[in-house]
């Protein structure tokens, strides 16, 4: 057997919700290069139209949607949009995501109310839209971007860890409900990930020294890093191809051994 045939994606359609940039971009890159045609979506046209310039200095052709993916008609009217101008999504990732940083008791309940809706109850109805298609075409792929957040709590992030740790079980329920179907869902769980958004969480101090949040994650992580997005590409690719046929229902944390480690003792 040639293992190496296993982690093709040649002729699968992938679509990555919300991968105009970012850790979506970097997982529907790796995709490209394993051979997927790349489907992405956001939330604004500008968005859209980043998105397949930076897909295009890769020398990828992608194609890119307009959808929120919080409006069920929205999504399933890009279901559809994308099955005739592209063809059946085999891939689906659910990437796109917020998170508002807020104390629990100071966060509004419209607040709370949204991270969930963006980040558990979107995958539902994406998974949704295109399970049926998988159905009748005998099987298909679905990665759901989890969190530590789905193991983990934190100051501030209430509605991030809760919308997550829901998704864990959604991920674990879809694999439930459709095995028998030839679909596999799984989630990946990034650890702290070297992304725009948390460059300022690492830059240097007055004094030169760390941001005390940078010490605070390369301490209690074994690689003694951040993660990059490109770290995720590997697994992705794994869980969108045969070779992860027989992989159902799981987590893949890629998050440099953080939950592997109680930390080092104080000196």
């Amino acid at each position: 057997m040639d293992y190496i045939k296993n982690y093709s994606l040649d002729g699968k359609v992938a679509w990555i919700t919300g991968a105009s940039y970012g850790i979506g971009f970097a997982i529907a890159k790796a995709m490209a290069d394993a051979g997927a045609t790349i489907v992405f979506n956001d939330i604004r046209q500008d968005l859209v139209d980043k998105g397949i310039a930076a897909y295009e200095a890769e020398g990828i052709k992608a194609h890119g949607y307009v959808c929120d993916v919080t409006d069920e008609d929205a999504v399933n009217a890009v279901v559809s949009a994308i099955e005739k101008e592209v063809g059946t999504v085999d891939i689906l990732v659910n990437n796109a995501g917020i998170i508002k940083r807020i104390p629990m008791i100071e966060m509004a309940a419209k607040d709370f109310r949204q991270v969930i809706d963006v980040d558990l109850n979107a995958p539902f109805i994406v998974s949704k839209a295109v399970i049926p298609a998988m159905m009748k075409k005998g099987g298909g792929k679905i990665i759901n971007i989890c969190s530590m957040m789905s193991e983990f709590g934190r100051e501030t992030v209430s509605a991030y860890a809760a919308a997550k740790g829901g998704l864990k079980m959604l991920t674990r329920n879809i694999a439930s409900e459709y095995g028998e179907y030839n679909i596999q869902c799984n989630g990946i769980g990034p650890g702290y990930i070297a992304t725009p958004q948390t460059a300022p969480l690492r830059e240097k101090q007055a004094d030169g020294s760390r941001h005390p949040f940078d010490q605070f994650i390369v301490s209690k992580t074994p690689a003694g890093r951040w993660g990059e997005a490109s770290d995720l590409g590997g697994p992705a690719v794994f869980l969108a191809s045969a070779a992860s046929d027989f992989v159902n229902g799981q987590i893949l944390y890629v998050d440099g051994g953080i939950q592997a480690y109680i930390g080092k003792q104080p000196s």
